[in-house]
């Protein structure tokens, strides 16, 4: 499944020439693809909401007898057709795919990543993926990361990854690019070698591209990378640095942050009588924003970029969906109001 969601997006970027609007369509793609489960859920959440008072008189009513609750609320649902997981099964369902198309998306940064660092390490100048105002699509969109790889990015890429890398190197480039790196720590750069020593190659690799020249008119990697002197910042957790040549200005975690908020606030509020769930509903709709706002600001600016997509057409088919079943509820209560009038 990941290899075919990953072959989709490149299908997508050979159309576009640009990963930032291949991953809008492709965002798009599977929103389309996961719509009928959308709208399954929501229909299955409008039922269990109709019901919610019916459910709190039963509660009420029984609320010495578990028993005897538990069978008038299985009564309830089999006669007003209710299924109590049917507002959230349908999407539990989908999260299999989810979890491939991050997994997807991934691999496609890693890739881009090795091939920018291997670039690094030939004297060569990167190619970078940029969108709008983001320099490199596969760094996070932050003044406190630099446009080009550095050690933690580097760290998070699995040994196939460099492997498949290594292998689609002609022997000419490889045996420069191990020498130059043996040269400057004494690790030989090999298919083995991220086998065995994993993080021992991939530091081996950073502290060489560190310790290059600058190509003529431009800066050296070690200064593109390095932090500028009195821009630091110490947060609760951690301290950040506003980065020299920095990736991106944080507009896609804040606006991951702000959608996902909106998401939240567009969710059907619980019905008075259960007095846990507003205080765990607002719990979560602050939660979630926060946890993107952290995982957005970690994470690749592609990755950004594909959950504000997901939030902003989630909330157009929520908003699409939510109009559809009003319209159906209408004109069922029109029908039956005119049934009525003619008996």
């Amino acid at each position: 499944m990941n290899a075919f969601l990953k072959g989709i997006l490149d299908g997508i970027n050979t159309l576009f020439n640009n990963y930032g609007w291949s991953i809008i369509v492709f965002t798009l793609l599977i929103k389309l693809v996961l719509l009928p489960f959308d709208y399954k859920s929501r229909v299955g959440m409008r039922k269990t909401t109709r019901i919610q008072p019916q459910v709190a008189a039963l509660q009420k009513k029984y609320a010495n007898d578990k028993e005897k609750l538990n069978a008038k609320m299985a009564e309830l649902y089999k006669k007003e057709g209710v299924n109590p997981l049917s507002s959230c099964l349908p999407m539990l369902l989908t999260l299999p795919i989810l979890f491939a198309m991050f997994t997807a998306m991934r691999m496609v940064a890693n890739e881009h990543l090795v091939q920018q660092t291997f670039a690094i390490l030939q004297g060569n100048e990167p190619v970078l993926e940029n969108w709008l105002w983001i320099k490199n699509l596969w760094m996070p969109d932050s003044p406190f990361a630099a446009a080009w790889p550095d050690l933690n990015s580097l760290n998070l890429i699995p040994a196939d990854i460099w492997q498949n890398a290594i292998a689609a190197l002609s022997p000419e480039a490889l045996a420069e690019l191990s020498g130059k790196v043996e040269a400057a720590t004494g690790v030989a750069v090999s298919a083995e070698a991220f086998n065995t020593n994993l993080k021992g190659t991939i530091q081996a690799i950073h502290t060489t591209m560190a310790s290059m020249p600058a190509l003529e008119g431009t800066l050296s990697y070690a200064e593109r990378v390095a932090a500028i002197p009195g821009y630091e910042f110490n947060l609760i957790f951690t301290t950040v640095k506003v980065v020299k040549d920095f990736n991106g200005w944080f507009l896609l975690p804040l606006l991951s942050a702000g959608s996902q908020y909106l998401m939240s606030s567009l969710q059907p509020t619980q019905p008075a009588g259960d007095q846990q769930q507003p205080s765990t509903g607002n719990f979560m709709k602050w939660f979630f924003p926060l946890f993107t706002l952290w995982l957005c600001f970690s994470y690749t600016a592609a990755f950004a970029l594909y959950w504000v997509a997901s939030n902003l057409i989630a909330m157009a088919q929520t908003w699409g969906i939510n109009k559809y079943l009003d319209m159906k509820e209408k004109n069922a209560a029109n029908v039956v109001t005119a049934e009525g009038k003619i008996k």
